[in-house]
């Protein structure tokens, strides 16, 4: 199905058994419940999927289950986060040919390329298949930048079509898009600047906390494309210490916690990646039961007339 770009995109988080295997159930109940809420497209593997530590055939399992439950309803995104050019056009093909939607790739791991290397990388995977693709720049986690100069040749490849814009700086959402206008379609991939980001003109948010909590993040989303701002910033207002989870090294262990307050998920991880103990434990938890206790009845968000 083609990929519109747009909307509320879930990062999801890979569900484990106790016995280190794929929970296959959890993950069907959790990909319902976002489907349900009216998420635009699901995407896999991420940082959040903890892609470092999956198989080739456990990702493979999770794009075709991903496809059986998304019923041609939204789009499977598959994430590319490889150490080599080769590895990466080998795991953008095989997405591909087992029913993936389109891509997320990221820059090469652990090496620190240079502008002229990420951008003979990106095209070399771009150019290896014909599924379109989101380019996620994201320099804090990964050092590598993609500048607007880079971005700029970047899309001599028609089917580099997005962007998830996670520089922490929020006026390159601006940039990008008067530089490109359409040519490029900005998400915001920082959970703690979604609204702001959306109201300034980005057009989808790559979200985690939406993994546990779809409901509210979508009708952020619907509201403020409705201009509602005000119905928005109040759930926002709310949702904030939550968002916060999102910016840490344990954001997998912490959206992991908040899945099970919510009943749509497990906190098992995959090691080295252990549960949270102690007094960060604790801290996390009172954040998410503060939350619950509090949660906002939300207004009728789907169907809501955009104001674009």
């Amino acid at each position: 199905m083609k990929v519109l770009w747009e909307g509320v995109m879930p990062a999801v988080t890979t569900k484990f058994t106790s016995d280190d295997q794929l929970d296959l159930a959890m993950f069907e109940k959790n990909i319902k419940a976002q489907i349900a809420a009216g998420v635009h497209g699901i995407i896999l593997g991420g940082t959040l999927g903890e892609a470092s530590t999956l198989e080739q055939e456990e990702k493979v399992t999770l794009i075709k289950k991903s496809v059986e439950l998304a019923d041609g309803k939204i789009p499977v995104i598959m994430n590319v986060a490889e150490q080599s050019t080769k590895g990466a056009i080998a795991a953008a093909q095989l997405a591909e040919k087992v029913g993936a939607n389109g891509l997320m790739l990221l820059p090469p791991m652990r090496y620190k390329a240079t502008d002229y290397e990420t951008v003979a990388y990106f095209k070399a995977v771009a150019s290896s298949t014909s599924l379109p693709i989101m380019l996620y720049n994201n320099p804090v986690d990964y050092k590598i930048e993609v500048t607007l100069d880079m971005l700029e040749e970047l899309i001599q490849c028609e089917n580099i079509q997005a962007i998830k814009e996670s520089t922490r700086d929020i006026t390159n959402v601006i940039r990008i898009q008067n530089r490109f206008g359409d040519r490029v379609k900005v998400f915001t991939g920082v959970d703690t600047l979604g609204l702001e980001s959306l109201v300034i003109g980005a057009v989808g948010w790559v979200a985690g906390l939406v993994c546990a909590y779809p409901a509210e993040t979508v009708a952020i989303y619907e509201l403020v494309k409705a201009g509602r701002i005000e119905e928005a910033l109040k759930i926002y207002r709310w949702f904030m210490p939550l968002l916060e989870l999102d910016i840490s090294p344990q954001l997998v262990q912490n959206i992991k916690l908040a899945e099970v307050a919510t009943g749509i998920g497990t906190e098992y991880v995959r090691a080295p990646r252990l549960p949270l103990q102690g007094a960060e434990r604790e801290r996390v938890l009172a954040v998410i039961d503060t939350a619950m206790k509090h949660r906002p009845v939300l207004p009728a968000y789907r169907n809501l007339k955009s104001m674009a």
